[in-house]
């Protein structure tokens, strides 16, 4: 058997990330890092071609917050590298605005907890790989 060709994975053609705001505190779910640290990420879904972003994310939204969570309008759009360091692959990030009547959150089990976090809050923290749109 010689070497096959590798498979790329399939790149998205955009991420839909779901904004739920309480005031002027945004909701974060917070994951363990492989050296025990916190890390912080807005809960988001992949989307590819024919995909529908709105059903997708309040799809995930309830599945990752346990949020039944209306999706409104796109906020703002970034960018976001959903390839790798090496190959990268820049796809939109659409945020949408999210609204719900209960804010009580129920994260799924790969989250370690949750955060309503101010934007100046987030001095000094970390942002997961999925997260890093912020920094643009």
């Amino acid at each position: 058997m010689g070497k096959g060709k590798r498979q790329m994975p399939r790149v998205p053609s955009a991420i839909a990330v779901g904004l739920l705001e309480d005031g002027e505190r945004a909701l974060f779910l917070v994951r363990k890092g492989a050296l025990g640290e916190e890390l912080f990420e807005i809960p988001c879904v992949e989307v590819f071609a024919g995909d529908n972003p709105v059903a997708a994310l309040a799809a995930e939204f309830f599945r990752q917050a346990g949020i039944d969570a209306q999706v409104h309008e796109v906020l703002y759009q970034r960018r976001h590298n959903a390839g790798t360091r090496k190959r990268k692959a820049v796809v939109p990030a659409l945020v949408f605005k999210l609204t719900a009547k209960s804010h009580a959150v129920k994260a799924a089990p790969e989250f370690c907890g949750y955060r309503w976090l101010a934007p100046s809050d987030m001095a000094g923290r970390k942002l997961s790989r999925k997260a890093d749109w912020l920094r643009g």
